[in-house]
């Protein structure tokens, strides 16, 4: 992180790391941030971090949850679901790089490691049999994170995350979706007027839907390399998550993403972070067969445009 971000975040989240209250007077807000983001940034344990900045344990942890919750409170500044003229952008950029039309983001899941938790540890034990808990992520064509939904033990199904999370509720209103345009995911995800997925493969696929599949894992590939990013950045996502309580994770890894969105949006560079029975179910039954067939329309539209 350059030494301006660090400013210009320091003077944003000043207020919430201060006692404003008669006590034992608190380490410079400066500090503070700095405590916070090595423990973020590095896979440093919560000692030697107290001992690179000369700080005792609790003052150490203190920090880190002052600067995580003052993060994530102000989330929504820096984490924007692309409208207007952003959202033309982003499907620009998209179209640019893949091909495919219409793309307002790409969206997809990982895994966050994290210690066996002391209650319902099975619950927390993902496909891949370590304990995590689940982030999904949706970002635009320049990796710059757009919505983010994070908390759910690691054996929950990405698609079960998808429905819990608010952007099961976006696919439903059109206004999120401009111009018709629509998330891209993986084949976890189901097929969705605003949320196309890949053609499976049988071994029988055309000539065309291959091409669309592949023009669309270079557009989805972006969601990817984010996650990627956001990992490398902040190392303490991509080894084990340095908490033992699960209900604080959450806000954490969202303070994390903001961080993230933050060094895009000033253009910091990676390298550069050194800082220290129903009567009406059959009508509904009806609506969603034609809905599908729509669906399975535009993402044939889109196929046969690609030639």
């Amino acid at each position: 992180m350059s030494k301006s971000t660090f400013e210009y975040l320091v003077n944003i989240i000043r207020g919430d790391l201060i006692r404003k209250v008669n006590g034992c007077p608190t380490i410079p807000a400066e500090k503070q941030l700095m405590i916070a983001l090595w423990k973020m940034a590095t896979s440093d344990s919560y000692r030697s971090v107290c001992d690179r900045f000369n700080v005792g344990k609790a003052t150490g942890l203190r920090a880190v949850r002052r600067v995580t919750y003052s993060l994530h409170k102000r989330a929504a500044r820096w984490i924007q679901w692309p409208v207007g003229d952003r959202a033309i952008t982003v499907m620009q950029q998209f179209e640019a790089s893949s091909g495919f039309p219409r793309v307002i983001g790409a969206i997809d899941g990982t895994h966050i490691r994290i210690d066996a938790p002391q209650e319902n540890a099975p619950d927390y034990v993902n496909r891949k049999h370590f304990h995590s808990i689940q982030l999904q992520l949706v970002c635009d064509s320049n990796m710059l994170i757009t919505h983010c939904y994070t908390g759910h033990p690691g054996s929950v199904h990405d698609q079960r995350v998808f429905r819990l999370s608010d952007v099961a509720n976006f696919v439903e209103d059109a206004e999120k979706f401009p111009m018709d345009s629509h998330l891209l995911g993986d084949a976890a995800y189901e097929l969705h007027e605003h949320l196309l997925v890949p053609f499976r493969d049988n071994g029988h696929l055309t000539e065309l839907q291959n091409k669309y599949n592949r023009h669309l894992s270079t557009a989805r590939v972006t969601i990817e390399r984010c996650i990627g990013l956001l990992k490398a950045r902040m190392r303490s996502l991509l080894h084990c998550l340095p908490m033992v309580r699960v209900d604080q994770m959450p806000q954490y890894i969202i303070a994390c993403c903001v961080i993230h969105n933050i060094c895009l949006l000033r253009g910091d560079d990676i390298r550069m972070v050194v800082i220290p029975g129903d009567p009406q179910g059959n009508a509904r039954n009806i609506d969603q067969f034609g809905r599908n067939n729509a669906v399975v329309a535009k993402r044939n539209i889109i196929m046969n445009a690609l030639r």
